[in-house]
């Protein structure tokens, strides 16, 4: 009788203690949804909600004022099959990120090359670079950009000076890109300063045991450098390659598209689709496809890295 008491006694105390273990660990988790409530809020409502929804739309003939009608495919049939300004804008951006990437790159990688040298006042050159691209995708530079190549702009000026007649820069469809182009190699402080870290991390006992060798300073580039840099080139291709397909103020601001939609982007026909001309599904469609494209690109340049990008630790595991 005694031992039964004892062990309904003992069975009370670790129910006791085993619901107490669980309201703190409810507080536990509560505090923890709570610290966390601001990112899942943003995540729900201004990221994964936002998504679902764009995905609805592009099955639907939606231009806000009235409810979304389901039509199925149509808007990528019509993007697709009856919309040649769509290709054209397809167009223009592939020609834009394909020429501008590659360009922003290579002088971003030869700034960094020469404040690497070991110039002094280091930290000045770096941030006066670095300034155009804070301040280079923002509305005033770009009207000011617009009023550097316009007809009697800063630009025609100066070749006026020299006795040459300036073109019509933002009104030649010829032109007009490649002063958008101009302004995106201008931004290039961004990946100038991960190269400039990155070629800080190569040993310089490399360069040393190369020049005892013989190697000259492009052999040592195209053996060294190169490779050491490969992961640091690969990791700011692909945030170029993202970022050249978004580009959207550069062009709304300083050409709208013109002339004869040469600089209209993919971005801003997306715009003009649904904030102009309010077709909100077609720009959902058109927004879907180009996440597609992006990710195609993207996912191209991981695949090929294995070819050319140099890991230390994938070396170490094949010695």
């Amino acid at each position: 009788m005694r031992s039964l008491i004892h062990r309904g006694a003992v069975a009370e105390v670790s129910a006791g203690a085993a619901a107490v273990r669980r309201a703190r660990r409810r507080s536990s988790n509560l505090a923890g949804y709570l610290f966390i409530s601001p990112w899942l809020i943003g995540f729900f409502g201004f990221t994964l909600i936002p998504i679902v929804a764009s995905l609805y739309l592009s099955f639907t003939n939606y231009d806000i004022f009235t409810p979304p009608r389901w039509i199925g495919l149509d808007n990528y049939r019509t993007m697709f099959f009856e919309d040649p300004r769509y290709w054209k804008s397809v167009g223009a951006t592939f020609y834009y990120v394909f020429t501008a990437v590659p360009l922003r790159l290579v002088f971003a990688l030869a700034i960094a090359m020469l404040l690497n040298a070991g110039f002094s006042f280091l930290g000045l050159y770096r941030a006066i670079f670095y300034i155009p691209s804070i301040i280079g995708g923002s509305v005033a530079v770009a009207l000011m950009w617009r009023r550097l190549f316009g007809v009697d702009g800063l630009i025609n000026t100066v070749l006026g000076l020299g006795g040459l007649q300036g073109p019509n820069w933002l009104g030649d469809p010829r032109t007009a890109i490649w002063t958008l182009i101009l302004l995106a190699v201008w931004q290039f402080g961004s990946p100038m300063l991960i190269f400039l870290a990155g070629l800080k991390q190569i040993p310089q006992e490399l360069y040393e045991a190369a020049a005892i060798d013989g190697a000259g300073p492009w052999k040592k580039f195209l053996r060294i450098t190169l490779p050491l840099l490969s992961p640091v080139i690969f990791f700011n291709l692909v945030m170029q390659i993202i970022a050249g397909f978004m580009v959207f103020t550069q062009a709304f601001v300083i050409t709208r598209g013109g002339p004869l939609d040469s600089t209209r982007f993919y971005s801003l026909y997306l715009y003009d689709q649904g904030f102009q001309f309010l077709h909100m599904g077609y720009a959902a469609a058109m927004a879907w496809v180009l996440l597609i494209i992006i990710a195609f690109f993207t996912a191209l340049v991981f695949k090929s890295s294995s070819f050319w990008v140099y890991y230390e630790a994938d070396a170490r595991e094949e010695k």
